[in-house]
């Protein structure tokens, strides 16, 4: 079987053309006349979410606190008939500090995901999707002292394809199911690839499978909605084993700047770790629109 050697600048070159494809494709979309039937839809929001407690004196004990997350989420759908594209990038960063101790890295995400659509008029409509998921910054195993690093930007980097069908209600419920390809590339941190039976270090990984993605955003009452999202992988050759990434997040509006919002994560990927990983979050957020 032919191996793959990838350098941090074939990784490099790699990432700067999807991300010239990308703003590419955003050019020419505003480059739009008024008269063409196309339309682009966008929306974004940058923000920061705070948590913090301050103790002085206190003889029940407890140490101070202080918790960060600064994130970014923009969207940009192009409208046509019969094709629609939609294009939605997510960024995240936050550390927390705790009593002494430095600053941990807890929030640390780079996501970018592209779907065409083709409106067929049926029930389902097919699409061919593609993904990057990667972290923005180094990544660190604070179970250790001192503390290790665990990844990089583009190490991992998870970057999947999918073709399949894909049904939508409104913009309350989103559906898809398609074949995938997943590749996954390193550079440093290569117990993500490596094959152990092998005696080459593989820094390059290609997975052939089942993609699921689902999404619904559901009001609960005036000011408040509940956002989940759950996306799964398996590849052929292990259907009993999948993938899992459940994003639940209970957003309250207080006003055009301010959010409070609870947020619980679940992760469970097998070349990652073999425990389940969760993330809860209860956070305030000062949030700024874009567009």
């Amino acid at each position: 079987m032919k191996r793959f050697y990838l350098t941090s600048q074939y990784i490099g070159n790699r990432m700067k053309k999807l991300i010239t494809f990308f703003l590419l494709i955003s050019t020419i979309g505003f480059a739009q006349s008024e008269h063409e039937v196309g339309r682009w839809e966008t929306n974004g929001v940058i923000g920061v979410a705070l948590n913090q407690v301050s103790l002085s004196d206190w003889t029940q004990g407890g140490e101070n606190l202080i918790a960060y997350t600064l994130f970014n989420k923009i969207n940009m759908n192009y409208v046509d008939t019969p094709w629609t594209l939609r294009n939605e990038l997510k960024l995240s960063f936050g550390q927390t500090k705790s009593g002494g101790g430095t600053f941990k890295i807890n929030d640390n995400e780079f996501f970018l995901e592209n779907v065409l659509i083709y409106k067929t008029g049926w029930v389902v409509n097919p699409f061919f999707s593609n993904s990057v998921q990667t972290v923005l910054a180094s990544g660190f195993d604070y179970g250790t002292d001192p503390a290790v690093q665990i990844s990089a930007f583009f190490d991992p980097a998870y970057i999947t394809q999918s073709v399949g069908m894909e049904y939508t209600y409104e913009k309350y419920f989103m559906t898809r199911l398609g074949v995938g390809l997943q590749e996954v590339f390193t550079n440093t941190f290569t117990h993500f690839t490596d094959d152990p039976d092998t005696k080459e270090i593989e820094k390059f990984k290609l997975k052939t499978g089942i993609e699921s993605v689902s999404a619904a955003v559901l009001p609960i009452m005036e000011n408040v909605t509940f956002l989940t999202s759950l996306r799964l992988f398996s590849q052929f050759t292990e259907l009993d084993v999948w993938d899992v990434r459940w994003d639940n997040t209970i957003a309250a509006k207080v006003n055009k700047f301010l959010t409070v919002n609870l947020n619980v994560l679940l992760v469970h990927q097998i070349d990652q770790s073999r425990k389940t990983q969760w993330k809860q979050a209860l956070q305030i957020g000062f949030v700024f629109p874009l567009f």
